[in-house]
This record gives C-alpha cells, structure tokens and sequence, in this order.
C-alpha cells in the first residue's frame, strides 16, 4: 500500500483535508469517490485533475468511485458561479450523462481486483426520494447556519440564490452518506471549490452514521500571472473530447505552457513515479532552451486523454508547421481533418485553378497569383528564395523561375513557408 496523501503533496495536489485523512488512508484500502457534474458532453482540462485523484488513489492501492451527477445535475452546482444555471432538459442531460461515463472508463481499471474502479449515477438512488422523505431524512440533520456559512453560500447571497441552488449541497452530501452506507466509501475529493459540499457530506455521515469519514481537495490550477489553466486565449475550455478540441489543439495547449507552470504542471497531470519525473525536472532546469518538460508533458498527456496514434499524429502534425525536420512526405500522410486543423489559425488565399496554371513561375505565383498577401513584390519573393526562405509543401525552393509543378495536397491546397514561422494556406478552388 503506497502512501496516497504523500503522493499527492509531494505533487502540489492538496488545498484542503478533513483531518486524519492521511491516517486513515494508511491503515489498508479505502474506498474514495469523485462527481462529476454532466453540464456538458465533454469532460474538460478542469476535471482532469479530478479524475487524476482517482487515478493515485486506485495507483495506491485503493479503491476508485467515479459518479457521474445524473440528479445533481438536473440542479446545477453553484460552487464557483456568478448566477444560477440553465436547467439542461433531461434528454440532454442523459446524452451528457452517457458521454461523460465512456469518457471515465478510458482512465481508470474496471477489470478486476478488489480495489477495481467502479462507475455510478447518483440518479439511481434520488429517482424515488420523495421531498418529504428527504426533508425529514436529511434536511434535518443540517441547520441554516451551517449551510449558509458556506463560502459557495454566501459568495452568491447577495447577488440572489434560489433555494434549488441552496439546496444542492444536501444532495452532494447525501451522495456521501449514499455510498458510505452501500460502498463503504470513507474519502471524497474534488477542487477546493468543492470544499464546503464536501464537508457537508462528511457532517451529515457523522451525525446520521455516527462515523468519521474524510475528504480531500486538490488547488484550482492557475498560471503564473493568476489566471485560470485550462482555457485558451480567447476563454474556450479545453476539452477531453477529440471532436470538441482535436488531440493536436490539445498537443499544442501543453506544448506551449510557460517555463513557470511547466513543473507544477507535469506534476499533476504526468502518471509516472516520482523519481522519473525529477530527473525530467532536473534535465530540464539544466537546458530549459530544448523544452524538455514541455514536449514530454504534451506526449504523456496526449497519449493519457486520446491514444498514442492520435498524439502522434498531433507530433507530426506540429512537426510540420513548427520544426525543419518534416518533410513533404509527412504532409501528405496527413489526413484532409488534420491538414486543416493545423491550418486553421493560419491565413488562407483563395486562388482559382486558372490562376495557378497562368503563374509563370515560382515568384509570380507568389507575388501575382495570390495578390500579393504571400508576398508584396516580385523583389521580395526572388530576395527571400535566394536566401532559402520560401517552401512550397515542405520543398525548399531554391529557383525564382522554378515552374509551379507542386502536386495539390487533396487536389485542391499548396502550403506556403515563408520564413520561419509564417505560413499560408493556398485553397486551389
């Protein structure tokens, strides 16, 4: 049995925990759990620290739970939120529900043992509790005080909270005593915007059980400057689903961490032992120019959430646009999805076929062709091939009058270098 609590600070996991936690973890397998709220059909970076607590928990020998919030959800969490929630319909929310679930099974071992992972819906057990029945069976236990003295509570009491909100940590803390009664559970985790649900979980299985039973939160992660981790510049989450952020969207997201996050960020999200990832560290500190951390953080990470294809389809695809080592073969082993996601941000020139077929060479095309976007003058265009700055679909041009016989990636694009770092992506239409 592995030290969990020890694992987990040592890796800069712990905000918050009931005391004896730790005590009580070392004594043999516990069973510890984690909701997650079905909002939407996509786990996101967020819940990847969460599921990561699972992950050590069961890696240490314990026992992991993951609930999926088919009732809570139907209420909405308001830890963390400036107004109340949508409600999401119940087809939805199944749909959500159904998403989040295969989503989970990728992460943690269902096989077998007696500390294998299992995965439940709190809808199971609240589709028959009447209100009476749990005003009397649980509001009871929980006074007024106590509840709004919540950090969740009051952040909200002044700008207007519904009693459905209000409400919501009774229901989380029922899971609690749910699942201590029929699965033994001891230990729930989140983030430590969870704290004041959870301990509510741990009041209402002391005064109902007449049991101690503990808890554990891990830090919001946050960059450096103080900013939120896990969205992009322009504030959109980055997701787990591959439909919603493409494994070289989220490649890339890692790829990019600052010097300043980068240690603090390997520590949470790589799943490998500790002496492993200090001699990264320490490689790292010593050539902080080659990124070392950076590229294996976005390798485990990738492979972790996606698969080892799809990252390294991501590596090739970032090779392409950010290195001088690809060639024109790995480009056009790129499927036409991953071609055009690496270009997405890039700018893109409309050209038609006739216009390429009157481009007399290599720098009208350049110049000409694509009205000039690429590349403002014909001077411009000879200067920079002359000093081998210009590549056509991964093909140093070293020729001005070079005859334009690029074979059109899909029959219908040209990928442009200019430089170092700028790229343009010509749609022959």
């Amino acid at each position: 049995m592995k030290n969990f609590i020890a694992n987990l600070r040592w890796r800069g996991m712990i905000h918050d925990m009931v005391p004896g936690t730790e005590e009580h973890l070392n004594k043999g397998m516990a069973t510890g759990y984690v909701g997650f709220d079905p909002s939407a059909s996509s786990l996101h970076l967020g819940n990847l620290v969460a599921i990561m607590l699972l992950k050590h928990l069961q890696e240490s020998g314990h026992k992991p739970i993951a609930i999926v919030g088919g009732a809570t959800g139907m209420i909405g969490d308001p830890s963390g939120r400036a107004k109340e929630r949508m409600f999401l319909t119940e087809e939805i929310l199944r749909y959500n529900q159904d998403c989040i679930s295969q989503q989970l099974k990728k992460f943690l071992d269902f096989s077998s043992g007696k500390n294998r992972a299992e995965l439940l819906n709190n809808f199971d057990w609240f589709k028959d509790f009447s209100f009476i029945d749990f005003l009397r069976d649980v509001g009871k236990h929980i006074p007024i005080g106590y509840m709004v003295a919540k950090d969740s509570v009051k952040q909200r009491i002044e700008t207007g909270l519904s009693y459905t909100e209000f409400a919501y940590q009774l229901l989380q803390g029922y899971d609690f005593y749910h699942l201590h009664l029929n699965k033994n559970v001891t230990l729930q985790m989140g983030g430590s915007d969870q704290w004041g649900n959870l301990t509510t979980g741990v009041e209402l299985v002391r005064k109902k059980a007449h049991t101690q039973v503990f808890a554990v939160t891990a830090p919001l992660l946050t960059r450096a400057d103080g900013t939120k981790f896990g969205k992009t510049a322009s504030g959109a989450n980055i997701w787990l689903d591959p439909e919603k952020t493409s494994p070289y969207e989220f490649y890339q997201f890692f790829l990019n961490c600052g010097d300043e996050d980068v240690e603090k960020l390997i520590k949470v999200f790589a799943f490998c032992q500790r002496e492993e990832l200090e001699a990264i560290i320490l490689a790292h500190r010593s050539k902080p120019e080659l990124r070392l951390l950076q590229q294996t953080l976005a390798k485990m990470v990738t492979t972790m959430v996606h698969s080892d294809d799809a990252c390294k389809t991501a590596m090739v695809c970032s090779n392409i646009l950010f290195s001088n080592t690809s060639s024109v073969n790995d480009l056009q082993a790129l499927s036409e999805e991953d071609l055009l996601t690496i270009c997405a941000t890039i700018p893109q020139v409309h050209i038609t076929k006739a216009d390429l077929n009157e481009s007399d060479n290599v720098v009208s095309f350049l110049s000409t062709t694509t009205s000039g976007i690429i590349i403002p003058s014909k001077s411009e265009a000879r200067r920079l091939i002359e000093s081998r700055g210009i590549m056509i679909n991964k093909v140093l041009i070293t020729d001005p009058y070079q005859k334009l016989h690029f074979k059109l990636l899909y029959d219908r694009y040209l990928l442009v270098q200019r430089g170092k770092k700028n790229y343009y992506l010509v749609l022959v239409q």
